[in-house]
């Protein structure tokens, strides 16, 4: 399961969600999408933004985020899988161009 703490795009505010999958999106190299949203109901002492939270994202399947709203993602739980995305940019290289960055 992961902890997903992402800068919500409705309200600007810091949010979190707890998900049993993130994976790489189908809209494009910089959207992750999270599904299988977990809220924990067996509390005795309810917790508002987490009620919230789920009567957003009751009917949302999955919920597709901008990398650049993303702060952070931990994941949590006894079996950790460790996140694997289909289309991993992680070797891409970015060519320095002269004058591009004014400190250079």
């Amino acid at each position: 399961m992961y902890l997903v703490h992402f800068r919500d795009p409705e309200t600007g505010e810091i949010a979190h969600v707890k998900a049993k999958s993130v994976s790489d999106s189908s809209l494009g190299l910089s959207f992750v999408t999270l599904s299988d949203f977990v809220f924990v109901t067996s509390r005795l002492i309810a917790n508002p933004k987490e009620e919230q939270m789920r009567d957003r994202f009751k009917d949302v399947k999955a919920l597709h985020l901008s990398i650049y709203n993303i702060i952070s993602v931990e994941e949590i739980g006894a079996d950790h899988k460790a996140l694997k995305f289909k289309n991993d940019r992680s070797s891409l290289v970015v060519l320095d161009r002269p004058g591009l960055f004014p400190n250079n």
